[in-house]
C-alpha cells in the first residue's frame, strides 16, 4: 500500500481567560479554547488525521494531559514531533484539509496565515494545505458560541525508504 488516509477531529469550550489559537495563529478574540495545551482544535484534528493514517495512537495516547511535559504545550511543535515520527516511518505527508467550524469569531483573515504555518510545520508546499471555515447555522455548541470544533483529513504516501520526504 502506498497511499494512506486518516481523518481528525477535535473540540475544546470557548472560555475567559485564554489566547485562541488555531494553526498556531493566534486570533484577536474575547475568549481562547479550553485545554491541557494550547487548545488548538485546528491543529490537534491535523495531528489525530496524520497519526490515523500512520496507524499510530492519536494524540491523547502520543501526549497525554496527565503528562505535565504537555500543560500549555505549543501544538504546532507538537505537529513537528508528529512529522518526525511519520518520516522515522517512512511516510511523507502528501496534503491536509481541514475544516474549523465555529460561529464566532470570523476567521477569513486569518485562513492564509493559518495555511502558512501548517505548510511550514509540515514541510509541505502551501497549496498542500487546505483550511476552511464553516458556521453551524446556530446549532449545537459550535452553533451558539460555546466551542469550537475542526475536522482534519490527511494523505501520507510510503517511501520506498525510511526517512520519508
Amino acid at each position: 500500500m502506498n497511499y494512506r488516509t486518516g481523518i481528525g477531529y477535535d473540540i475544546h469550550r470557548l472560555v475567559k481567560g485564554r489566547t485562541l489559537i488555531l494553526a498556531g495563529v493566534q486570533i484577536a478574540y474575547a475568549r481562547g479554547l479550553l485545554g491541557h495545551s494550547d487548545a488548538d482544535v485546528l491543529t490537534h484534528a491535523v495531528i489525530d488525521a496524520l497519526l490515523g493514517a500512520a496507524g499510530l495512537p492519536d494524540i491523547g495516547e502520543q501526549f497525554p494531559d496527565t503528562d505535565p511535559r504537555y500543560r500549555g504545550a505549543s501544538s504546532i511543535k507538537l505537529l513537528a514531533q508528529v512529522k518526525t515520527m511519520l518520516r522515522r516511518r517512512g511516510y511523507a505527508i502528501v496534503s491536509v484539509d481541514t475544516v474549523i467550524v465555529a460561529q464566532e469569531p470570523p476567521l477569513s483573515a486569518y485562513k492564509g496565515a493559518m495555511i502558512a504555518a501548517l505548510s511550514r510545520a509540515l514541510g509541505v508546499p502551501r497549496d498542500a494545505v487546505g483550511v476552511k471555515a464553516k458556521t453551524n447555522e446556530g446549532l449545537d455548541a459550535t452553533g451558539s458560541k460555546r466551542a469550537i470544533a475542526s475536522y482534519a483529513v490527511a494523505l501520507l504516501k510510503k517511501s520506498s525508504s525510511k526517512g520519508g520526504r
